[in-house]
């Protein structure tokens, strides 16, 4: 999301952090166009040459001991020339009860003012995660999202190929859906995808021939999962004789998305083959290349030791006899 506004900041925090708003003629339809959040310290002192105004301002207990340093009219001097700009809107920390300077300059510049009884500590962690996640990049895939022994495995490919019958085959081996037909994909931090389900499919899914199922209710609510972070992606494609497919596994292909690179792993599929089970093994390999172990290589690094090695006359002549 590229801005936020203030209505809908206000409905999202006002049970975790007990917003109140506090003056009458606060806008609410104002935009926030910046996550990070700002403390007004040095521009109420008088310097706003690198005043960061685009930001929610929080106004703790430090602002308001220098605020109270004051005398009346310096005080509305020095609120005036912080409310001058195009603020979003002010938070004040701690329960503390605004200067009536502020409420009054703040409802002529239509500016919101809300009280919280937390602390400017709590305030800005809880917030900061907030709006991390309100302006982290967004996306939407046509596919399913299947948590397999803990690996977030995506599973895309061409419409009617066989998404959702694998999703529903690993549901039923003991793995967790996390989204089928739509899967919500947020970027966290610089490296991380977190894949969710859409609120209205939830964990519903659409089974070809026989129509729409709720997992949870069939497999329990062990069978899902809300949320689940993509590690692979699983392209399921339909044979080709002509195309030559990855057999070693030596050079891995990644792919990206919202910038961030993962494995892509190209599935060829034709009736009879077992794509569950070969799902489950991609999982379980994925997790001994994180534990260092990457089978591919240990068994290239044999093959060329032993062609390199001279072959031994009794390994020629040697039988199995049981």
């Amino acid at each position: 999301m590229e801005w936020l506004n203030i209505k809908k900041l206000f409905e999202d925090n006002k049970v975790n952090l007990k917003l109140e708003i506090i003056n009458e003629k606060g806008k609410l339809n104002k935009i926030i166009r910046e996550k990070d959040l700002h403390r007004p310290g040095l521009a109420l002192s008088g310097f706003v040459q690198v005043f960061t105004y685009k930001r929610i301002q929080v106004i703790g207990n430090s602002e308001f001991t220098y605020l109270k340093t004051l005398s009346p009219a310096l005080r509305k001097a020095s609120i005036r020339r912080v409310l001058e700009f195009d603020i979003p809107c002010i938070i004040i920390t701690n329960g503390n009860q605004p200067p009536q300077e502020l409420l009054q300059i703040a409802d002529e510049k239509e500016i919101a003012v809300f009280l919280t009884p937390f602390s400017t500590t709590k305030v800005t962690q809880l917030l900061s995660a907030y709006l991390d996640e309100e302006f982290a990049p967004k996306i939407t895939i046509h596919g399913s999202l299947v948590d397999v022994y803990g690996v977030g495995l995506l599973f895309t490919g061409r419409s009617g190929i066989g998404k959702s019958e694998i999703a529903l085959d690993l549901v039923e081996r003991g793995h967790q859906l996390v989204a089928d037909d739509v899967v919500n994909i947020i970027r966290k931090g610089n490296n991380v995808l977190i894949g969710a389900g859409s609120e209205m499919l939830q964990h519903h899914m659409e089974v070809r021939g026989l129509g729409i199922i709720d997992v949870r209710s069939i497999f329990g609510i062990r069978s899902i999962r809300k949320q689940k972070r993509i590690q692979v992606e699983v392209h399921l494609e339909d044979w080709d004789d002509s195309e030559d497919y990855e057999r070693i596994g030596l050079d891995e292909e990644t792919t990206k998305i919202l910038e961030v690179t993962i494995q892509l792993i190209k599935l060829p599929i034709f009736p009879g083959k077992n794509i569950t089970v070969i799902a489950e093994v991609i999982a379980l390999n994925t997790l001994l290349k994180l534990e260092g172990h990457h089978p591919a290589i240990e068994f290239n690094k044999r093959l060329l030791k032993k062609m390199s090695t001279p072959a031994h006359p009794q390994e020629i002549l040697w039988h199995d006899n049981e």
